[in-house]
């Protein structure tokens, strides 16, 4: 046994109040370019979880990115998720006595199933499967967003300012390329464009932030869990959408809007039979281009965190490679809004 998991499978033990616990497997998983993920499976002897139970561990990695919640507050939204219905990994314990890893952790039930996006991409669904799974997601982020605030265990999620969830962004993003220092042309442009177009704010809500294809789990055609929570905020329930329906999420399915695996329309009608909501394909249009901005920034950060030094990692530097095409999608997806909107007038 090694003393990573002789200490979680400890951690366990006394939150149980175990008597005994056998490691069963225990691997670092794969995926988590910011957090480090660990799978553990234990024999629990007595206590109240007593048998066979499969956990993931979910600790900070060496460096992080400025946009991500803490493990506390990660927890904290895993809860509140959780508690609203939401298809999400029961969270059990944290931790946040470094004196236990050196870092803080918290651990949480493991979902059955696959995440991998470009295996949910090929996998050979049926039209009728692809639909029925669109629509889970679209009721999935309905739950989530009926978590309004204020809420006083999310009080350290800040409210938009001003008032504005879509140019509380913008200028979020802006102060992201200045941070970088250097020129990224089509973002500046896309951001000078989505200032110009912003929406009317609606109501704010709990947004996972992260909800695309590969931060999901699926076992047959079923979804089994929601994860990564560490970027939630109070914000636009279309920046979930949007975010969901994104190019860089489709992994290769383009005509496939909703993460490579079906139709926009589906994943609006599975929101609207939960919420009542009609949303409007062209607001869900807008916030698509702001996750193409939002993950170029981020892909930049991530980049830097190699480049830097602060942590060599082959996966964070190839991640700043890719910003070349977020920057070619955002101009064709803004020009296909613009010819769009010449066409209905």
């Amino acid at each position: 046994m090694s003393a990573l998991e002789d200490t979680f499978a400890t951690f366990i033990v006394r939150q149980t109040g175990a008597s005994d616990a056998t490691v069963v497997s225990f691997d670092k998983l794969s995926g988590g370019a910011i957090q480090d993920n660990f799978g553990l499976t234990l024999d629990l002897e007595g206590g109240n979880r007593p048998g066979r139970h499969e956990f993931v561990v979910r600790q900070d990695a060496p460096s992080g990115v400025a946009e991500s919640l803490t493990r506390p507050q990660e927890f904290r939204v895993l809860q509140a998720a959780f508690g609203a219905g939401v298809t999400a990994p029961e969270p059990l314990w944290l931790c946040e006595d470094t004196a236990v890893t050196g870092q803080v952790f918290y651990v949480m039930a493991r979902a059955a199933g696959s995440a991998s996006p470009r295996k949910l991409v090929k996998s050979e669904f049926t039209d009728e499967q692809r639909r029925a799974l669109v629509r889970t997601f679209g009721a999935e982020l309905a739950r989530l967003h009926s978590v309004r605030p204020p809420d006083d265990s999310l009080d350290f999620l800040a409210m938009p300012n001003p008032d504005n969830p879509a140019l509380s962004r913008v200028a979020l993003y802006r102060r992201y390329l200045e941070e970088i220092g250097e020129p990224h042309s089509v973002l500046e442009w896309a951001l000078n464009w989505l200032e110009d177009n912003a929406p009317e704010p609606d109501l704010t809500v709990l947004c996972h932030c992260d909800f695309r294809t590969g931060n999901y789990m699926i076992s047959g055609d079923r979804l089994t869990a929601i994860l990564d929570w560490e970027f939630a905020a109070w914000s636009d329930p279309c920046e979930d959408l949007g975010w969901l329906c994104s190019r860089s999420w489709r992994f290769g399915a383009d005509e496939r809007e909703v993460g490579g695996i079906g139709d926009k329309q589906d994943l609006l009608d599975g929101y609207r039979e939960v919420t009542g909501a009609c949303i409007s394909p062209a607001r869900v249009n807008y916030w698509e281009v702001m996750a193409l901005v939002r993950w170029a920034a981020i892909a930049l950060q991530q980049a830097r965190r190699h480049m830097s030094g602060e942590q060599r990692s082959l996966e964070l530097a190839l991640t700043g490679r890719m910003v070349a095409q977020m920057e070619y999608d955002l101009l064709n997806q803004i020009q296909e809004l613009e010819d769009g909107n010449d066409q209905s007038t």
